[in-house]
C-alpha cells in the first residue's frame, strides 16, 4: 500500500506528518495525520486515535487541537483521519446540507445508494487504517484507545463499545450519543443504511449498551452552554444507559464551554493523560 508524505514538520521533538494514500475500502485517495513523538529507534509506542467531527477534516484537530506538547511529553502516537470520502466522483448531499454526505461520513459503512460505494468510513477506521499505521510508524496496536469530538465522539464510542479487547479506554467531547434518536443522526442513519432501525443500532452508543456492549472505562466531556447541547447530544441518555448497565462512565458538564475547538483544547491534555494511563504507559 503505497503511502504519499504530503508534509511533515517537526513539533516537540517530534514528526507531525500529513499523509495521502489510496484507500480500497472508500475507493477514493484518503489522508490523515500522525503525530509521532521523539523515541528510540527499536521503541513501539502506544497510538490514540481522534475521530472528527460534521464538516472537520483531518486537518482541525492537527491545526487546532494542541495535543503534540502532551502527545511527546506521554510518548503517545496520534492519528486523525479524515471524516469522509473525498474526490470529485463522490456523492454530496443532494441539497448541500453540511450533516450528510462529504465530511459527515458518521463513521458507517453505507447500504443506501449511492453512497455505498464510498462511504465506508467504519471498514475505513477500523480495518484498513489500523493495519497501516501498524506497517508504516513504529504504533504498538496492543495499546490502542480512541476519542473523538460530536459526530467523532459518536464513531469513537460505537467503535470502542464494538471492538472493547483493542481499545483500552474511551473517551469524547460532546458526543452524539443516541444518533437513533436526534435528528442529526436519524438523517445519516436513515441516508446510509436505509429504514431499517435494526441496523441503526450497531452505530448508536446507547443502544450498544442496551443490548450488552461494554468498555472498561469512558470519559466524556460535555459543554454546558453548548448550542447542540439539548437537540442533538443528549449526554444524560448516555448516563442512563451505563448506570443501568453497571458500565464505568465519568461524565463531566463543563460550565461557559461550546462546541468548539476552544473548548476541546482546553481539555485535550486532561484527556490524552487519562488515556496514557488506561494504556499502562506511565502513571499520571
Amino acid at each position: 500500500m503505497a503511502l504519499e508524505i504530503v508534509s511533515t514538520s517537526r513539533s516537540f521533538g517530534g514528526v507531525q506528518g500529513v499523509y495521502k494514500h489510496a484507500s480500497a475500502a472508500t475507493g477514493t485517495d484518503m489522508t490523515f495525520s500522525v503525530y509521532v513523538p521523539l523515541h528510540a529507534a527499536d521503541a513501539k509506542l502506544p497510538v490514540v486515535w481522534y475521530l472528527s467531527g460534521l464538516t472537520c477534516t483531518q486537518a482541525n484537530v492537527t491545526e487546532k487541537g494542541e495535543f503534540r506538547r502532551v502527545c511527546a511529553e506521554l510518548g503517545l502516537i496520534f492519528v486523525a483521519p479524515d471524516t469522509s470520502p473525498r474526490g470529485e466522483n463522490v456523492m454530496d448531499d443532494p441539497e448541500g446540507a453540511y450533516d450528510f454526505g462529504l465530511g459527515a461520513g458518521f463513521y458507517v459503512d453505507a447500504t443506501q445508494e449511492p453512497f455505498a460505494p464510498n462511504y465506508r468510513m467504519w471498514s475505513y477506521v477500523t480495518e484498513e487504517l489500523p493495519a497501516l499505521i501498524a506497517r508504516q510508524f513504529p504504533a504498538d496496536m496492543d495499546r490502542q484507545s480512541i476519542m473523538g469530538h460530536s459526530m467523532g465522539g459518536h464513531g469513537a464510542l460505537t467503535i470502542g463499545l464494538t471492538f472493547p479487547d483493542r481499545f483500552k479506554a474511551v473517551s469524547a467531547f460532546s458526543p452524539i450519543v443516541a444518533p437513533s434518536q436526534v435528528p442529526w443522526g436519524q438523517k445519516a442513519l436513515s441516508g446510509y443504511l436505509g429504514d431499517d432501525k435494526a441496523a441503526w443500532r450497531k452505530h448508536d452508543a446507547v443502544a450498544l449498551i442496551e443490548d450488552g456492549a461494554r468498555v472498561a472505562d469512558m470519559l466524556v466531556d460535555q459543554g454546558e452552554a453548548d448550542p447542540f447541547l439539548a437537540e442533538q447530544l443528549k449526554p444524560q441518555l448516555l448516563e442512563e444507559a451505563c448506570k443501568a448497565a453497571g458500565n464505568p462512565l465519568t461524565l463531566r458538564l463543563q460550565p461557559g464551554y461550546d462546541h468548539s475547538y476552544n473548548f476541546i483544547s482546553t481539555f485535550m491534555g486532561v484527556h490524552l493523560r487519562w488515556h496514557a494511563v488506561r494504556l499502562k504507559n506511565r502513571d499520571v
